[in-house]
Parts: structure tokens; C-alpha cells; sequence
């Protein structure tokens, strides 16, 4: 699904483009439980609502600006998507956040509120919240991005000939590894190396890291506290610089579920390479997926946005 009306703005730094559909060869009527959101400097808003993108604007909103943020709902029979819709309806009105303290405090209150509105139903015989990813970058004009990241949505950095992932998965290896129970390599191989579909944190889901079952109600935010030596450096919830002439891509987990995904990312960069704006990066990520996928790609989702930061002046 592409753009229909004019770009966004986001400044004469950075070039934005974003790109989602229902999956690679995906069979008809594949509910597309994805969501993004994206809000210009100028206060301009696109998002997906019924699997269909929406654009509006927010009045009030301080010039430059900006949000981000990809969201894969889980939850099956349509509640994964009306999860990834009501995250994307609290953030269309969470304020634009100044620092990461505020910024986890909003989300973290907003996590709470809609934990409440997707509470089980008792009379069910199998009933419990949906969840969904978020991963969202707050930017600030004339400072370094924030990060708020839960559930094992991505953001990777494109530079130097490299893909490197930002962020730490919240799945059952970290949790292992946090425990002292998964040493650095093997980490990489399960979360890097190979496909598993389980996760151990969600937004309104909760967390397993505290207790496996029942479910935390909390989150959890993984920090150089709690994660281990070799992870430290990537924390949830933390400012980011992003770096003149590289790129960045926001996306979810339809994008390496495939049953050896270390190649495929790695050859992101040559990929991205010959394309002159991130409009066309987006389409290239998708369009090669799409048209020669790695072995093994798994029906999924896919959701991304690319950033693409303007060279430093010379």
C-alpha cells in the first residue's frame, strides 16, 4: 500500500517514506494487523484504521516536531489489529514529548488505560488482551531522537556497508540471557539467526519477564540494569543521534521471518544503495522481498518506515 497524496515534512534533514501490506504472497482476505504512524513537523498525520490509510491533522502541534512508530498487533480475530488501532488512537493524542521521561510516563499510563479497555472477559472460556509491538522515535527539533521500544519490532541503522539492529527483542532468548542463562552467541544466533514467533512482551499484553505465567501487567523496560553485558548499550527507552548520511528502518517482524535471516538483512545495504530517496528504499525493501524472497519466508506482515538523514554539509 503506497501514498496517495502529497509527502510529508519532516525538515531539509531527513526524508521519510513508509510502506505496508499484508504479507509477502499473501493468500486473500490476510488481515493486515499492522500499524504505523507517522506526524509531520507541520502536524500532519497518516496512519491505517480498517486496514486503510487515513490522513488528518493535529492542531496545535509545535512546528518541527516529529513522530514515528510501527506497530504489529497480536491477538488473532481481529483484536490484534483493534489493539495495533487503539495505541495508534493514544498516541494520535499523547503530546509532543520533550524528554524520555515523559515520554516513557505517557506510554507507560496509556499502557495502563488500554489494558483496562481490552480487560478479559470472565465469562469467556479463552479470553486474555491482545498485544502489540511499538516501536516509535520521538524527534525533536535540534536534538537527538528518543526511543520508546517494546515487543520485537526493529529499528536498524544502515551505514558503512552494514544493517545493524538498535534495539533488543523481548523474546524468551533475552529473557534467558538477562538471566545469565544464554551467553552472547547463542543470543544472536535464536533472536538473529533464526525464526521463533514467540515474544515475552507486549504493549496492553504485559510482560513475562518478571513472572512467566500469569502475565505482568506492567512493562518492563529493559535498561543497562537488567540487560546483560553484551546488550547494555541497546536500552528500551533512550536518546539516539542519528547520524548524517545514514538510514534508518522502522519495521516489523514480517521482514526476517524467514528461516535464515542474517543474509537477507545483510544485504539490505547493497540494496539500498542504488536508490536515490527513501520512497524508493521503502519500495526496494518490499519489492525484492516480495519478488525473490529468502528461503524459508513465513506469511507475515510487513510494515516499514525509512529515514533517510541528509549528509553533513561539507
Amino acid at each position: 500500500m503506497k501514498p496517495t497524496f502529497d509527502p510529508l515534512q519532516f525538515g531539509p534533514m531527513l526524508d521519510i517514506a513508509w510502506r505496508t501490506c499484508a504479507g509477502a504472497d499473501a493468500f486473500p482476505g490476510l488481515e493486515n494487523q499492522d500499524n504505523f504512524l507517522l506526524i509531520d513537523v507541520d502536524g500532519c498525520v497518516v496512519y491505517l484504521h480498517d486496514q486503510r490509510e487515513v490522513r488528518q491533522r493535529i492542531h496545535g502541534w509545535p512546528p518541527g516536531h516529529a513522530r514515528l512508530a510501527v506497530l504489529d498487533g497480536m491477538g488473532g480475530h481481529g483484536r490484534g489489529r483493534e489493539a495495533a488501532e487503539a495505541v495508534v488512537g493514544g498516541l494520535l493524542e499523547l503530546p509532543a514529548c520533550a524528554g524520555l521521561d515523559q515520554l516513557s510516563d505517557q506510554l507507560d499510563a496509556l499502557h495502563a488505560r488500554l489494558q483496562r479497555r481490552f480487560a478479559p472477559d470472565p465469562s469467556a472460556d479463552s479470553s486474555r488482551r491482545p498485544g502489540t509491538t511499538l516501536t516509535l522515535l520521538e524527534l525533536r527539533p535540534g536534538l537527538p531522537a528518543l526511543l520508546y521500544h517494546v515487543g520485537d519490532s526493529r529499528l536498524y541503522q544502515i551505514a558503512h556497508g552494514s544493517a545493524v539492529a538498535l534495539t533488543v527483542d523481548h523474546v524468551p532468548a533475552t529473557a534467558y540471557a538477562m538471566a545469565g542463562a544464554l551467553a552472547e552467541q547463542a543470543w544472536w544466533h535464536q533472536v538473529h539467526g533464526e525464526h521463533r514467533s514467540q515474544i515475552s512482551q507486549a504493549f496492553i499484553l504485559g510482560n513475562a519477564f518478571d513472572t512467566a505465567l500469569p502475565l505482568s501487567d506492567s512493562l518492563l523496560a529493559l535498561s543497562a540494569d537488567t540487560l546483560p553485558p553484551f546488550l547494555r548499550h541497546l536500552p528500551d527507552r533512550r536518546a539516539i543521534e542519528l547520524q548524517p548520511g545514514a538510514v534508518y528502518a522502522l519495521a516489523t517482524d514480517g521482514f526476517w521471518a524467514c528461516a535464515m535471516p542474517g543474509p537477507w538483512i545483510d544485504s539490505w545495504p547493497r540494496r539500498l544503495a542504488r536508490c536515490g530517496d527513501a520512497r524508493a528504499m521503502a519500495d526496494t525493501l518490499f519489492e525484492d522481498l516480495l519478488s525473490d524472497p529468502p528461503a524459508g519466508l513465513h506469511i507475515d506482515n510487513l510494515t516499514a518506515i525509512v529515514i533517510r538523514v541528509a549528509a553533513a554539509a561539507a
